[in-house]
């Protein structure tokens, strides 16, 4: 595979690479008719492929092979939060997120929200780049903001967790959490969650967590959460 990945979703019907990816290649890269790359459609599959249309607008290529790659984890990790005032700071959450390895991010709009809405578009952008510097195959889902009751409430065949900070009985992630377990995990705003917010999702099955005796800023808490289920899903018990 070529050393820089590109990110083509719908490559198999339509074997042209997106406006964004094709200035990158022909501007950036300078790459040129019969130059080989790889691409990824971010459901899994790499494709190794020829340049056979250098244009900085519609580059178009001819795949030589396909090669499933899937994802590098046997577990689900969707991780809801309350993005925080500074987008810079949510950003910095997902690109190393995408990195590490995570299967769906949930934007939670709460009674303490520092921000009421979130532009997708920028957040998309910024995980594709990481899947791609990652050499991942497979795109985290981004969902759309959604109100915390209403998410709550939603099914999930998984483990379910909140973090919170208030004086109520707490469990270590690292002592809960099992090898393996599909995992969801709730990380409120810098103000925590409402403790109405905290008993409503206990209510619905999700279990009061801690990740230590220091309070973590949002992102932080996101990135602690997602390093540490990788990290336990890597022991060998």
């Amino acid at each position: 595979m070529s050393d820089t990945p590109f990110y083509c979703p719908d490559i198999r019907e339509n074997p042209q690479l997106p406006e964004q990816e094709s200035h990158h290649c022909i501007k950036v890269l300078r790459m040129r008719e019969g130059d080989r790359l790889t691409i990824t459609d971010g459901r899994g599959y790499f494709y190794d492929c020829i340049l056979t249309e250098a244009h900085p607008k519609h580059c178009v290529v001819s795949i030589e092979k396909e090669i499933f790659r899937g994802k590098s984890w046997n577990f689900s990790l969707h991780i809801a939060f309350a993005p925080t005032k500074n987008m810079e700071r949510n950003e910095w959450f997902v690109e190393k997120a995408t990195e590490i390895g995570i299967d769906e991010i949930s934007p939670l709009l709460c009674r303490f929200s520092e921000r009421k809405e979130v532009k997708s578009e920028r957040l998309r952008k910024i995980i594709i780049s990481a899947m791609k510097q990652s050499r991942q195959a497979v795109l985290p889902c981004l969902n759309e903001m959604i109100p915390f009751q209403e998410f709550v409430s939603m099914p999930f065949s998984g483990r379910k967790f909140i973090a919170h900070c208030y004086p109520l009985k707490k469990e270590p992630l690292t002592q809960t959490y099992k090898k393996g377990e599909d995992a969801l995990l709730l990380i409120g705003p810098e103000g925590d969650f409402s403790e109405e917010e905290v008993q409503k999702a206990i209510e619905k099955g999700f279990q009061p967590i801690s990740f230590g005796e220091n309070r973590l800023r949002t992102e932080t808490a996101c990135l602690v959460a997602c390093h540490t289920v990788h990290v336990l899903n890597q022991l060998e018990l």
